[in-house]
């Protein structure tokens, strides 16, 4: 399954090489065939990087998912900072179910998103209601990303894992934890949105 919003990515890629493969086939000029091999390499990973494959999150409500696929780079008091390579799948989902009660888009700069000062780049706020009280999901663009994509819009009742949006080519996704959750996990864990569990709620004394 691809991921909404990358068909025209790839069907202006696929229009390239249809073109070159024709100019290749009628010419066999090796800047045409340089064409072809470039493009169905870029059409090849574009394939790749869009991938949306579908998941079955645990039906386990005392767990908080993962947003993001990716490595923990920073966990910051109560919050958890999710960093996207390009070979991680870049849909991103709701950790807990929810409403969501607001969204705020803030245009900034394009500094590495791994990076301490990432803060002030171009971002997405997803402020959602759960049990639990309310949690923040922050989409991050990366130093190549030029688009946020968001699959959400105020009021929308979200499940536990569904999608909420996609950042394109390299990003990071921050999430804050609510007070009556444990964090289970720690920097430097690989983690896998929808699937993987980084806090879970406290055991009642």
């Amino acid at each position: 399954m691809l991921a909404k919003g990358s068909l025209p990515w790839i069907l202006s890629i696929l229009f390239v090489v249809v073109f070159f493969g024709v100019l290749t086939y009628f010419t066999g000029n090796i800047y045409a065939i340089t064409g072809l091999i470039i493009g169905l390499l870029i059409l090849a990973f574009l394939f790749i990087f869009f991938r949306d494959p579908e998941r079955y999150p645990l039906e386990d409500e005392d767990c908080m998912l993962s947003p993001a696929d990716g490595r923990i780079v920073d966990i910051r008091g109560r919050k958890i900072c999710i960093f996207m390579n390009f070979q991680n799948v870049h849909v991103n989902r709701a950790p807990l179910k929810g409403k969501v009660v607001s969204l705020e888009y803030k245009k900034g700069s394009y500094i590495p998103a791994f990076h301490k000062d990432s803060h002030r780049n171009e971002r997405q706020h997803i402020f959602i209601d759960t049990d639990h009280g309310r949690i923040e999901v922050i989409q991050i663009a990366g130093t190549i990303t030029r688009r946020i994509v968001s699959y959400v819009k105020e009021g929308d009742i979200m499940v536990k894992g569904q999608r909420i949006g996609m950042i394109r080519f390299g990003s990071r996704v921050d999430v804050t934890i609510p007070d009556n959750f444990n964090i289970e996990c720690k920097k430097g864990d690989r983690v896998y949105a929808g699937l993987t569990t980084i806090a879970r709620l406290k055991q009642k004394e």
